[in-house]
């Protein structure tokens, strides 16, 4: 599903590629390697500045990230190589630390957009209204949103779990083949996190994987995670089964940047 080789990242304050040059930004992933098969959930973990969301947004096609070295293959294809909105259609899910409000543009036009550009992309037909407001109005039952909210601005006046729990909605929406959380679980109550784990199981299957960076040991309470993988320094440094993350909760982070 995803294959990531030496991988070397850094931040650029220059939007512009063209004049970008390697070395200019900070080096933030240097040299990360990791394997993801299909049906697997991989939790990412490590302390703060480690390279984590940066992963993440690389993976998306951020344009402040620069990649410097290494290669990522999705399904076979070069993911470096597409654009973001292109890594998108082919099934790519990334959900943000802190979602954006977008005011002027509701949440079903978005929905609605964004599915039937994927299934446009799939060589599928698209749906037509009716058809798209039951499938929609299905999804939003499942994470508990109101028929109402999908009306509104995506975002706009929402709570943090909200706007958590719409970020699920979009990603059982779209049904993508690799979600990539970033810090979905950070701010939730015990109820938006049991929700938003829900919603992360409901789409776990043989033909999927996923991608968890998360800070805690809750969340996996909830996502029982195939591999726990510790990034610090820009790389992946220990990985280990779900008791690895009860151990970094209870010992911290301090005794592996010892060793």
């Amino acid at each position: 599903m995803l294959s990531i080789e030496n991988l070397h990242a850094e931040i650029s304050s220059d939007r512009d590629p063209a004049s970008r040059l390697a070395g200019a930004g900070k080096a933030i992933l240097k040299g990360l390697n990791l394997r993801i098969q299909a049906g697997e959930v991989h939790a990412i973990m490590g302390p703060n500045g480690a390279g984590k969301s940066t992963l993440s947004k690389v993976l998306a096609g951020h344009e402040d990230y620069l990649v410097t070295a290494g290669s990522v293959r999705y399904q076979g294809a070069d993911l470096l190589a597409l654009e973001p909105e292109v890594r998108a259609r082919s099934g790519i899910f990334l959900g943000f630390q802190y979602p954006v409000e977008i005011p002027g543009v509701s949440n079903m036009t978005l929905l609605k957009t964004a599915l039937n550009a994927k299934l446009k992309h799939e060589g599928k037909p698209e749906l037509d209204a009716g058809s798209f407001l039951a499938y929609v109005k299905l999804k939003a039952k499942q994470v508990g949103i109101e028929p109402k909210m999908l009306q509104r601005g995506v975002n706009e006046g929402f709570s943090g779990g909200e706007k958590k729990r719409n970020e699920i909605l979009q990603m059982l929406v779209l049904e993508p083949t690799l979600m990539v959380l970033d810090e979905t679980d950070s701010g939730l109550d015990i109820d938006a996190l049991k929700v938003v784990a829900d919603g992360i199981n409901t789409l776990r299957s043989p033909e999927r994987a996923t991608l968890l960076v998360t800070h805690y040991q809750r969340l996996l309470d909830y996502v029982k995670p195939d591999y726990v993988h510790v990034l610090a320094g820009g790389r992946i440094v220990k990985t280990g089964g779900p008791e690895l993350a009860l151990e970094l909760e209870e010992k911290g982070y301090g005794w592996l940047e010892a060793a």
